[in-house]
């Protein structure tokens, strides 16, 4: 990936380095990964240490280390951080595409415009006050709707009551139109839909003991744990289908 915070900080003509973005927030290292994990779990319950590995590993942030070799974050990384994610959750935006604007505020390019307002669930999933009917859902995606209809028809997609859907089903139908551009029909994805349904079983067979009791706390746990075992369900989703194409290209 290009445009990662290593980029940010060449030297300059004057021999200086350019402060990367967030500007204005500490830079001193002394947040344990454990802290920045407390700090971004107010807004995002199912990010994990292995994900904050991950972003690193894509160059979206730039931890520094002890010499005991512990990682170590500051203000402005937690900042970085969160940026990254809010991209993720609320635009659908790849990482690729993320690292690409990350460059160009670290170049002083101008901030961010903000997002409408959202609301957060238990797990953390933002949904908008708008709803997301066929037409909105085509019209964002930039499809008709007859896709989407077809969706919903192979049972890829299922509308709530009054045929509103949720806020996964934006990413749903984007991903949906980038494979029909492959040749790959909604009838193509009924597979998927199948697998998803298997994994949340497993999700709903963790939770189960959290979600029977009736205090507030346990609740909470039970939506906070079926986002982390839903994540790692889709990472290993992820990593069989990546395994199983790797020697496909010559």
């Amino acid at each position: 990936m290009t445009g990662g915070v290593a980029d940010a900080v060449e030297e300059t003509a004057e021999g200086l380095a350019p402060e990367p973005w967030p500007r204005g927030i500490s830079r001193r290292a002394s947040m344990r990964i454990s802290d920045v994990l407390a700090a971004l779990r107010i807004e995002f319950p199912a990010v994990t240490t292995s994900k904050l590995r991950f972003l690193e590993e894509q160059r979206l942030v730039a931890p520094v280390r002890t010499p005991a070799g512990y990682r170590q974050y500051s203000p402005a990384d937690v900042e970085r951080l969160r940026f990254v994610l809010r991209q993720q959750r609320d635009r659908y935006m790849p990482l690729k595409v993320i690292g690409e604007r990350l460059a160009a505020l670290d170049a002083g390019g101008d901030e961010e415009t903000p997002l409408r307002a959202r609301l957060a669930t238990r797990d953390g999933v933002a949904t908008t006050p708008d709803r997301l009917t066929a037409e909105r859902l085509a019209q964002e995606a930039g499809v008709s709707v007859e896709l989407v209809a077809e969706l919903v028809t192979q049972g890829v997609l299922r509308p709530g009551p009054r045929g509103v859907f949720d806020p996964w089903a934006s990413e749903v139908v984007a991903v949906a139109a980038s494979l029909a551009d492959h040749g790959i029909d909604p009838r193509h994805l009924r597979a998927f839909r199948t697998a998803a349904d298997r994994q949340a079983d497993l999700v709903d067979q963790v939770v189960a003991p959290w979600r029977g009791q009736r205090s507030v706390s346990a609740h909470a746990r039970a939506g906070t744990l079926a986002a982390e075992v839903g994540e790692l369900c889709a990472r290993m989703h992820t990593a069989l289908v990546r395994s199983a194409v790797h020697d496909l290209a010559p």
